[in-house]
């Protein structure tokens, strides 16, 4: 039995987070009461007040809605951790005894007895758990996928499976679930297939220190079913294949044969926003494959989700139809506007890695032209432990322009802001900006041909106004 029927009524507190949306439209389309609490408005919140769910911003008892407060047993909590200790709501629902439960553990519940596809990682896991899911949607695999972005193709952060299928039930269909390693939430899952993207050191404000996230790691592949496989990049610390049980197979992946994995890449070739690409693995090798999403991070992402295909039967030619009608995810490497060899892109990068990855990507796509990044700090945690890295990849390009640090759940750090990062890096020309002065260097300034705005925070907002300002300017569009 579904161990969430029980509860006909669904609370959310904090509905407006990516993962936490992909739930509330699960749980709406599965026919439960669904509502919840965000502290601001946001085009998310928008689109789920939109689908018929009720959606509130204040902290007030009174504002959740009455069939959850008047029927404690018939409503399940679901909590997001960016939710403060001192939240209202939150203290009142504990002291009325709610079942409350985190996005984690009813993730936990939902893939129970399912066969699971998780794909982990401090970076990488949103783009590869999209690439798997819609892989498998296109090559006609009946699945589920719980994702922490929204997939182009999709237009949600959350495939529903088929209402009707040979096997007459939807409870043994393949879900896909990106597995988070904050707060350890991925130690919930026991997937058939794990992805792991990479290991590197990140919310060190949890761990400590990187031994203990890695750590995390080996916990959660050694969750892997009997039988599994694990897909292991091949830059991850290499200690956690160690761990998994008996029976399971464990497959690495990189860019190169050099790099000594059994699943890589060969005749990589960048042609306008496209990469092209050989893969060659242990389940067989699929030529010419055209990925409308550049970067050479993206095609070693694709290898990992193509592996999963071809563990789901997925054929060569289905396969190569799918790569190439894979358009990404919302805020990664998204381009907003392209004008002849002029171009601005938005990507969620927040860290130092990722943001490499990015800016080497775009460098290959257009060389030789002036790149312009706008950049805004996420945590201050993680820019204390991690300012020199920052500095480093974002001196790759022309002109950096710093925006202050979004704080999220975070207080201010004594002596943690954006100059910590601004003061080390070497690129020709750096700054210190407001939103609106990024806004009014948009109209005025054109001494950059590639515009790039990179970060978790806010900085999305300014998105649709850039869009706005260089569309007249490059296009000659109406806003």
């Amino acid at each position: 039995m579904n161990p969430v029927a029980a509860f006909p009524n669904v609370y959310f507190l904090g509905i407006g987070g990516i993962g936490m949306s992909a739930l509330a439209r699960w749980f709406q389309a599965n026919g439960h009461r669904v509502s919840g609490y965000d502290k601001t408005a946001t085009p998310l919140t928008e689109a789920l007040a939109a689908e018929g769910i009720q959606v509130h911003y204040d902290d007030a008892v009174e504002s959740i809605p009455a069939e959850v407060r008047q029927h404690r047993a018939q409503t399940l909590v679901i909590l997001t951790p960016a939710i403060p200790q001192d939240h209202r709501e939150w203290a009142w629902l504990r002291e009325q005894g709610y079942d409350i439960r985190k996005r984690s553990q009813v993730l936990g519940l939902l893939t129970a007895g399912r066969y699971t596809i998780a794909v982990a990682g401090t970076h990488g896991k949103t783009t590869t758990s999209s690439m798997v899911a819609h892989l498998l949607h296109h090559a006609g695999v009946p699945c589920a996928a719980f994702l922490g972005g929204i997939s182009v193709n999709l237009g949600s952060n959350v495939l529903l499976p088929p209402t009707n299928n040979e096997q007459g039930t939807t409870d043994n269909l393949p879900v896909v679930v990106e597995a988070d390693e904050y707060d350890r939430s991925f130690l919930t899952l026991y997937p058939d297939i794990a992805i792991v993207t990479s290991t590197d050191a990140d919310h060190l404000d949890i761990y400590g220190n990187k031994e203990a996230l890695v750590e995390s790691f080996r916990q959660f592949v050694a969750q892997i079913k009997p039988g599994g496989t694990l897909i292991l990049n091949h830059t991850a610390d290499q200690s956690i294949a160690e761990s998994v049980a008996a029976g399971v197979r464990v497959i690495r992946y990189g860019l190169s044969p050099e790099q000594g994995p059994e699943l890589y890449a060969d005749q990589i070739t960048a042609q306008g926003h496209q990469f092209r690409f050989d893969l060659h693995g242990p389940l067989g090798n699929v030529q010419n494959l055209a990925l409308a999403v550049p970067g050479y991070h993206n095609v070693e992402n694709m290898l990992a989700a193509c592996l999963v295909a071809q563990l789901q039967h997925v054929g060569e030619e289905p396969l190569k139809k799918a790569v190439a009608a894979y358009r990404g995810v919302k805020r990664r490497f998204e381009f907003i506007v392209t004008k002849g060899d002029k171009v601005y892109v938005d990507d969620y990068a927040h860290h130092p890695r990722e943001i490499d990855a990015f800016l080497r990507s775009l460098r290959a796509l257009y060389p030789g032209k002036r790149l312009r990044v706008i950049f805004q700090p996420h945590l201050f945690t993680r820019t204390r432990d991690f300012a020199e890295g920052f500095a480093q990849s974002l001196s790759l390009a022309d002109e950096v322009v710093m925006l202050d640090i979004y704080p999220a759940r975070e207080l201010p750090l004594e002596g943690v802001t954006s100059e910590l990062i601004l003061s080390q890096i070497t690129a020709p020309r750096k700054s210190l900006q407001t939103k609106a002065e990024v806004l009014a260097a948009a109209e005025s300034d054109d001494t950059f041909d590639v515009l790039a705005t990179v970060g978790a925070g806010d900085i999305d907002q300014l998105v649709p106004r850039l869009r706005n300002i260089l569309d007249i300017r490059w296009n000659g569009a109406e806003a």
